[in-house]
Order: C-alpha cells, then sequence, then structure tokens
C-alpha cells in the first residue's frame, strides 16, 4: 500500500514538473502583452516631387531654318581653245590650285597663221577699194560722155530735118539725106551703149561693195581669231585641273583647264516647306503690284542666311544673302532647294583653322526670316502632345491646352493657350497628376539658351 502511494506521489510530480514551465511561458506572454505600449499615431504629410521649371518667355523672334548643302562656285569658267596653234607661253602659275588675278595672261598660242591672213584680207581689202574708186571715175566719165553724145545727137537730127527740108525743095540730093540719117543712127547707137554702160555700173558697185564686205568680216573674224590666242583670266579665279604643256599644238575646240571664281561662293541647300513657312512673308508677295521676278521676290522675302562648316577643329562661319529658288521639288525627300551667295568667300583665312570657302566643302546653311514681335517660345521638352504643364501659385501641377504655331529646332511657337510669365514644368511629370504638389527647381541655363536661339538663332548646346 505504502509503495503504491509512493508511486502515486512520484507520477504526480512528474505531471506537475511538466505543466510548471507552460504556466510560466503563459505569464511571461501575459506580463509582456500589458507591459506593451500601444503604437504611436503619426499624421500623413504629402510630399512634393521636385521639377525643373522656367518662367514662359515673350520675346521678338527671328525665325530661322536649318538646311545642309555643298559649296560651289558662284562662276565656273571650263576654258576652251577656239582656235588652233601651238602654246608659245604659259603662266608660272598655271597649276591646280593656283589663285590667278583677273586679267593674267595665262597663255599665248602662235599668232603667225593669224597674222598672215590679215595681211592677206586687208591687200583685198585695199585692192576692192581701189576698183571701187576706179568704178567711180568711170561713172563719171561715162555720164560727161553721154551728156556730149545726147548733144550731139540733137544736132544730128536737126541737121536731118534741114536737109529732109532741102530734098523736099529739090536743093540737095536724096544721097545727102541717106548720109545725114546714117550720122544720126550713128549718134543714137553711141548714146545707147553709153546708157547701157550706166546701166550697169550701179551692179558692178554692188559686187565690189559686196566683195569688200566679205573680206571686212572676213579680217573682223581674223582679228578676233588673233585675239583669242591670247588667253587672259575673265575674273580673280583658283584654277582646277589643267592639262596643257608649253609646245603643245592645241586643237580647236579643246579643253585647256578649268578655273573657279574666288569672288562668289553658292551653296544648295535643301528644306522642307514647313521650315521655310515662317520664314516667308507670303502675304507681302501676293499684295505686290510689281511683276514677280528675282529681285521682287529677294526684296519680298527679306531673309538673311548664314553659311557654316564644322570639320573636326574647324569652324567658319560666312554671312550669306538669298540668291534664288531652285525650279522643281525632289521628288524624293519633297525637299525645296535654296541658293545662297557668299561674297568675297577667301577673305579672313587663317591657316589650319579658318579655311577657305572652296569648292565641295559640305555646309549648314541658316536662314533668318524677319523679326515677329511679342511671340510665345517654349522648349520641345515641355510639350506634350497638345498639352503643356504648369505650376500654379500654389505649387500645384495643371495641364494646359495649347495651339502651335510652328516648331523651330528646339522649340515651338505657341499661338494660344498661353501669356507669357507662366511657371512652365520642362521635367517629364510621369506619372503627370493634376493638382500634385511640385518642388519648382528653376532651370535659367535652359531659359538663357531658349532666349539667345529665339532671338539670335544661336543655336543649343
Amino acid at each position: 500500500m505504502v509503495n503504491k502511494l509512493k508511486e502515486i506521489n512520484t507520477s504526480w510530480w512528474r505531471k506537475a514538473m511538466g505543466i510548471v514551465p507552460i504556466i510560466i511561458a503563459v505569464l511571461i506572454v501575459v506580463l509582456l502583452v500589458k507591459l506593451k505600449s500601444s503604437p504611436e499615431k503619426k499624421e500623413l504629410v504629402e510630399t512634393a516631387r521636385p521639377m525643373r521649371v522656367i518662367q514662359v518667355p515673350v520675346v521678338d523672334l527671328i525665325p530661322r531654318a536649318i538646311g545642309f548643302g555643298v559649296a560651289e562656285p558662284g562662276r565656273i569658267w571650263r576654258a576652251i581653245s577656239e582656235v588652233k596653234g601651238r602654246v608659245t607661253e604659259i603662266h608660272p602659275d598655271l597649276k591646280a590650285g593656283s589663285v590667278i588675278q583677273e586679267g593674267a595672261v595665262l597663255l599665248k598660242i602662235d599668232p603667225a597663221e593669224y597674222e598672215i591672213s590679215i595681211a592677206s584680207l586687208k591687200a583685198t581689202i585695199d585692192q576692192t577699194k581701189a576698183d571701187l574708186a576706179e568704178l567711180q571715175i568711170q561713172e563719171e566719165n561715162t555720164g560727161t560722155s553721154l551728156a556730149i553724145e545726147k548733144r550731139s545727137l540733137d544736132l544730128a537730127e536737126q541737121s536731118l530735118a534741114r536737109k529732109q527740108n532741102a530734098l523736099k525743095n529739090r536743093t540737095i540730093s536724096a544721097n545727102e539725106v541717106d548720109q545725114e540719117e546714117r550720122n544720126v543712127l550713128s549718134q543714137r547707137q553711141n548714146v545707147q551703149n553709153l546708157q547701157s554702160s550706166l546701166t550697169l555700173y550701179p551692179s558692178q558697185r554692188k559686187a565690189l561693195q559686196a566683195g569688200l564686205t566679205a573680206n571686212e568680216a572676213g579680217l573682223s573674224q581674223a582679228e578676233l581669231d588673233l585675239s583669242k590666242t591670247i588667253i587672259v583670266a575673265p575674273f580673280h579665279c583658283r584654277l582646277g585641273e589643267v592639262n596643257i604643256e608649253r609646245g603643245q599644238f592645241l586643237a580647236s575646240g579643246q579643253e585647256l583647264f578649268e578655273a573657279h571664281s574666288t569672288v562668289v561662293t553658292e551653296v544648295e541647300a535643301q528644306f522642307l516647306g514647313d521650315q521655310l513657312r515662317p520664314l516667308i512673308d507670303t502675304h507681302s508677295i501676293s499684295t505686290t503690284q510689281a511683276p514677280l521676278d528675282m529681285a521682287t521676290l529677294r526684296t519680298s522675302i527679306d531673309m538673311k542666311a548664314i553659311v557654316r562648316i564644322r570639320s573636326g577643329v574647324w569652324y567658319a562661319e560666312w554671312q550669306a544673302r538669298f540668291e534664288r529658288i531652285r525650279e522643281t521639288v525632289d521628288p524624293d525627300t519633297r525637299a525645296i532647294s535654296v541658293v545662297v551667295a557668299v561674297d568675297k568667300p577667301y577673305e579672313k583665312i587663317i591657316p589650319g583653322k579658318r579655311p577657305p570657302l572652296t569648292r565641295g566643302l559640305f555646309c549648314e546653311v541658316e536662314l533668318q526670316g524677319a523679326k515677329q514681335p511679342n511671340s510665345i517660345v517654349i522648349s520641345r521638352v515641355a510639350l506634350h502632345g497638345n498639352t503643356v504643364y504648369l505650376v500654379n501659385g500654389e505649387n500645384r501641377l495643371q495641364p494646359i491646352p495649347v495651339t502651335v504655331a510652328y516648331a523651330q529646332s528646339d522649340f515651338v511657337v505657341i499661338e494660344s493657350g498661353l501669356q507669357g510669365g507662366e511657371t512652365l514644368v520642362v521635367s517629364n511629370p510621369s506619372p503627370a497628376i493634376t493638382g500634385m504638389l511640385v518642388d519648382p527647381v528653376r532651370d535659367t541655363k535652359l531659359e538663357e539658351r531658349l532666349l539667345l536661339e529665339a532671338t539670335a538663332g544661336v543655336e543649343l548646346k
């Protein structure tokens, strides 16, 4: 019995020892829960999103368009031999790339053949003139003789009449009357011969005069050919390829060399119609009363031009003038070709830094239209379709619809929707939530670049 009680006590004690840790753990958890403080409540605070902004400017806009083209001389002279002969003299600088002054003698062709021809023609002309003078004297003498013969004929006819009367009175014989009649007929023959000679003189004179004219024309041609034996530079130029040497025999029509004018260089650049539209005042062109020639077109368009080259360390620009618009539109690109001209393209050369505007250089051409005052311009990055985003007085994002008049390189011109002076967002506001709080950060550099490009045509960097 005692043993049995001991076993029961031992079993109970073991069970109690297993429950105690559980009870202690529960008590600890309860204690921790009771002692834990409640979470601290925090008020929600709206975070402002930083965005770059600019003040919308109102400027005196200078519209412009950028195109590209290749420089070509304003005048290209392809020298061709107009006469044949051997080259007797050439200019010491008659070589490709040389710069030649206007009026310089470039080469001479042997003139002997043409000098002989001139001498022969002059002699023939002198002979013809002498023949004309002789013919004139003969005509005058024949006229005098004719007058005498006519007078003699009158006297003979009067004598014949008297003898015929005398024959009627039987005072003379018939033989005397017949003899006098023969004298009259002979005199008439003389008058007729002299009149025929006078009739032939005008045709003879005409033939001699025609020969004289032909010989004089031949002399002029010979003298012209002689002048062509000396080839002179017609303008200040730079030589291209040269194909002649001293002593070489030239055939008529042989190409000698090519020379490019250094006075004017032209650049033909291509532009889309949308680029040129803001630069041209079509109203002034349509209302002009003068015929639409190139002079009128240049005055009406009132367009300035700048030509630039950029190649490695080379940078140069020249003031140019609008020259003309080509007659056709490129069928592939629908681009319009505008030709601008640069006067004195070889001035201000700096070796190694500023080259001359020579043939073949790839150029950038900037066209500038007339000033458009009180224009509202914004950066392209601020335009999202037809919407821009402003920051209102409470620093909240506000979308505004706008109408674009036209676009330029890095900015657009606003026709309606903005008045100027608004705070415009130039960052990407995505996601753009109307009314969201904005922390505006003014981008003064972008403002300066925008103003420079819109007013002075300075490209954005």
